[in-house]
């Protein structure tokens, strides 16, 4: 993986079948283990917000609560000021920054999420210090990220196993870690969190619409998106073909949170949760009563205080 300082590549960019995909993505579907724990009047930082489908949604949630936005290059932030537009959000800035350096004062938000950033950033373990760093005493961090290696699907399709493999080689190329999810406990715990809780979740294609949904925009992204730019189209057929099949695929993630769980949590010092995706279910619980194991292949998330 690529260090803080290297230059770095993010791997999928910005072309219509990325944010077909992207912008599918709602607080709903994507971040259902933060909203149990949002408050109106939160102070919210969405790290990669992307489209802001999902900063939108928020937004909606912590009213009248500010949220910000932060992405790397105004083309991407630019994407977030126009869903903001969109929805005629007024209680939410978009900036721009380094993630490994975040701009902003320490205990300057109670809530810091981010969704499938860490497989993409060259520092995940400094960008959780950073989450930290900006935390009020008693915050929460939520994040959530893939496990590509645990995507699975049916019928078997040596060209579908072609296509993760290069992904794997491109992602990891570019600096990034594809299987992020993996890494969230041992991340969180290296990052300092010491009340750590790990589960996990899926996004499931099972259906004609949602075979052909998914297939499709992958097909696409594998002949023209900045991945296609750094590989051979030789995946694209597997993709294509399987979309139409009577099958299934499943998606892994996993996630980490804060939790507060003190009337006291002014003098706690910030939890952090961070969710992994790849496509089933399970959840695992560190310094909590419950503890489990997420199957290979599921979504998780991650709590640390």
């Amino acid at each position: 993986m690529a260090t803080g300082e290297e230059q770095q590549r993010y791997t999928h960019g910005h072309a219509e079948s990325v944010l077909r995909s992207h912008r599918w993505r709602t607080a709903e579907n994507s971040a259902g283990h933060l909203l149990p724990h949002l408050a109106a009047g939160d102070r919210l930082l969405d790290v990669g917000s992307g489209p802001g489908t999902i900063t939108a949604d928020l937004a909606e949630r912590v009213s009248p609560g500010r949220v910000t936005a932060l992405e790397v290059t105004e083309e991407a932030a630019d994407l977030t000021r126009a869903e903001l537009d969109r929805r005629a959000v007024e209680h939410a800035t978009v900036k721009v920054g380094d993630v490994h350096a975040l701009p902003f004062g320490d205990d300057s938000f109670d809530v810091v999420h981010a969704h499938q950033v860490l497989q993409h950033v060259a520092d995940p373990v400094g960008l959780l210090r950073e989450a930290h760093r900006v935390l009020r005493p008693g915050g929460l961090v939520a994040a959530r990220d893939s496990i590509y290696a645990s995507k699975a699907w049916s019928p078997d399709d040596p060209l579908l196993v072609r296509w993760n493999e290069l992904y794997h080689r491109v992602a990891r190329r570019d600096g990034g870690e594809p299987d992020a999810g993996r890494y969230l406990l041992a991340w969180a715990t290296e990052a300092g969190f010491v009340d750590v809780a790990f589960t996990s979740s899926t996004w499931t294609f099972a259906d004609d619409d949602t075979r052909a949904w998914w297939g499709g925009l992958w097909a696409d992204r594998v002949t023209d998106s900045a991945f296609a730019s750094a590989h051979s189209s030789s995946g694209r057929s597997g993709v294509s073909s399987w979309k139409g099949s009577n099958g299934w695929f499943v998606q892994s993630s996993t996630s980490r949170q804060n939790l507060t769980t003190s009337e006291n949590a002014r003098s706690l010092p910030p939890m952090v949760r961070v969710t992994s995706s790849a496509e089933s279910s399970g959840d695992t619980w560190a310094g909590t009563s419950a503890v489990g194991s997420p199957g290979s292949g599921s979504r998780g998330s991650v709590w640390a205080v």
